[in-house]
């Protein structure tokens, strides 16, 4: 046990006020019980600190490891995570005994401040709470954890050297807390200032990755790189491009959401083998430059442009400097390449002035490869694909909305390209797996789940309440949050989709999020919506059990978008 006070009574240590009464043996049980429970409630504190500091590490991992992107979250989420109302609380009761310790025993004063403790900082819900991607210890994470704990030690330092140093007789729990305390307050500017010692460290440790990827990537020659990018839909051509190419040859994709330098760089560098034929690369930007520096390591033979959209607006600015950045892919191919842009978008389509390489366009009723007579079923959908030597094919895929469709004409025109029969294409078309989170249609015992809850976007969004509204023979129930990182236009865009949900006569409307849905409130009214099939809830988990009893066989569920992990309303 500590020893907060050191009074000579033999196997015991206790209060200094304890020493004015004779009756030793009354006291000794009491003021133990107090220094065990101060013992606790220092316990508590440091168990609440550490996983302040857990917390944010993992948000700064979220954030990309980007100083500028954490300290965009920091401010956003000040007055919640960042500077919660526990800790003003606690410094108050800190500061109010400095200035009156002469007037309230220590004991009475380490009683008042283990209870505010345990009242304030027992409860760990706000940091425990369950995220999509988990906290993962990679070297980085290591480096950034231990950077930011040495920042952590003068701070201790101080509060236990004052601890044990301002009086002679006991130690003093006023400085032991306080210090405990500021650790876990100070937290997120531990880690941020961590990231920012550490990025010189870290830029050389990834120029030696990207170095090593980019040489062996040379030593293929006969390798053909597919560099896929866009606003939206970049995962889901990737895995359709894949699956078409694995008919014919031996494909290597990066996995889920690998769009970054280190994620490129590890997929080369670990599984990248002589066997393969084929690397497809997805290519995502938050900043201009990005997409150069990614056809640097890996300079593609063949570009693929999804679409530009509004996502990032808060890093981009305009859907302007977005399509500049997207066609940094078109611009940095490999000599003697060729491109694959989407018909129906203008912003794309305009790529084909900053490049001398040979465009293939494909779209809805538009372009080289044309899709047409789309139709919708409980199994996915299915459209007529017509070439540029006007041969037409049937395709069925288990895949639903208009952004799917075009993105697979685009992979069906790169996979015809590359000599793949349009029979085999459209076969391997039915044998393609739902992509995980994007209109993935799911079953629970007889009610239907359209599971689009992957980062969503203006157009994804719209798509997905059209296809819910043309389902028939049951209650048609959506739950979305809206959208976010969309810059000064995520209130407008979020009306936007509460004025498209509104069109159409859905029998359950849950919006999600007190706050974040007055936007698709507003919408949802202005186009006539029911105020009586609407109910906003204040999480994910009230939605389902508030459904759950209304739910009967052929029922429809779309759950439009799941936040990020870093966000907090």
């Amino acid at each position: 046990m500590i020893k907060l006070y050191r009074v000579k009574i033999p196997s015991i240590v206790i209060f200094p006020e304890s020493k004015k009464t004779n009756n030793v043996s009354v006291y000794m049980v009491y003021f133990l019980s107090v220094e065990i429970f101060f013992l606790f409630t220092l316990a508590v504190l440091v168990r609440y600190s550490l996983l302040r500091h857990r917390y944010f590490l993992h948000m700064a991992q979220l954030n990309g490891y980007k100083s500028n992107e954490f300290w965009v979250w920091i401010k956003h989420n000040w007055s919640k995570d960042i500077v919660p109302f526990e800790y003003y609380f606690i410094y108050i009761i800190l500061a109010l005994h400095l200035l009156g310790y002469k007037y309230v025993t220590l004991t009475t004063h380490t009683l008042i401040l283990s209870f505010a403790v345990l009242f304030w900082f027992i409860s760990i819900k706000r940091y425990r709470q369950k995220q999509k991607k988990t906290l993962s210890f990679t070297p980085r994470m290591l480096r950034q954890t231990i950077t930011s704990v040495a920042l952590t030690l003068p701070v201790l330092v101080w509060g236990f050297t004052t601890a044990f140093s301002i009086q002679s007789e006991f130690i003093h729990p006023t400085f032991l807390l306080s210090s405990i305390a500021a650790t876990g307050f100070l937290a997120p500017f531990y880690i941020l200032l961590a990231g920012i010692i550490n990025k010189p460290l870290e830029n050389s440790i990834q120029n030696g990755f990207k170095k090593q990827a980019s040489k062996k990537v040379k030593q293929f020659s006969d390798l053909k790189v597919i560099g896929i990018t866009g606003s939206y839909g970049k995962t889901s051509t990737k895995f359709m491009i894949r699956d078409l190419l694995n008919e014919r040859f031996s494909v290597l994709a990066t996995p889920g959401s690998y769009n970054t330098p280190m994620g490129i760089c590890k997929v080369i560098n670990q599984d990248l083998t002589q066997g393969h034929q084929v690397l497809v690369l997805e290519m995502g930007a938050r900043y201009k430059g990005n997409i150069q520096e990614l056809c640097e390591i890996a300079p593609p033979n063949i570009s693929v442009v999804t679409n530009v959209g509004k996502a990032h607006l808060e890093t981009f600015g305009s859907q302007q400097a977005i399509a500049e950045t997207k066609a940094e892919l078109v611009q940095h191919m490999a000599s003697g390449g060729v491109s694959f842009l989407n018909a129906n978008d203008l912003l794309v389509l305009g790529m084909s002035r900053v490049t001398t390489s040979q465009i293939i366009t494909a779209g809805i009723d538009t372009g080289d490869y044309q899709a047409t007579d789309i139709r919708y079923d409980q199994n996915g959908c299915s459209f007529t694909v017509i070439t540029p030597e006007e041969q037409a094919i049937d395709i069925s895929m288990p895949l639903l909305g208009a952004h799917n469709v075009q993105n697979m004409v685009l992979a069906i025109a790169l996979a015809h390209y590359m000599g793949l029969r349009l029979e085999t294409i459209a076969l391997a078309a039915k044998r393609m797996q739902p992509i995980e989170h994007r209109l993935e249609l799911k079953r629970q015992n007889d009610i239907l789940i359209i599971d689009d809850a992957f980062n969503s976007n203006p157009v994804g969004a719209k798509n997905a309440v059209e296809i819910l509204a043309k389902f028939t023979g049951g209650k048609r129930i959506i739950i979305t949050p809206g959208m976010v990182e969309l810059g000064d236009r995520e209130f407008e865009e979020n009306e936007l989709l509460g004025r498209e949900i509104g069109k159409y006569d859905l029998e359950k409307v849950l919006f999600v999020g007190k706050k974040r849905s007055e936007p698709l409130v507003k919408g949802y009214l202005a186009a006539g919506g029911a105020p009586e099939n609407m109910v906003v809830v204040s999480s994910l988990f009230e939605a389902n059990e508030l459904i759950k009893p209304l739910l009967t066989a052929g029922d429809i569920i779309l759950y439009e978008n799941d936040l990020p992990d870093s966000y907090n309303e």
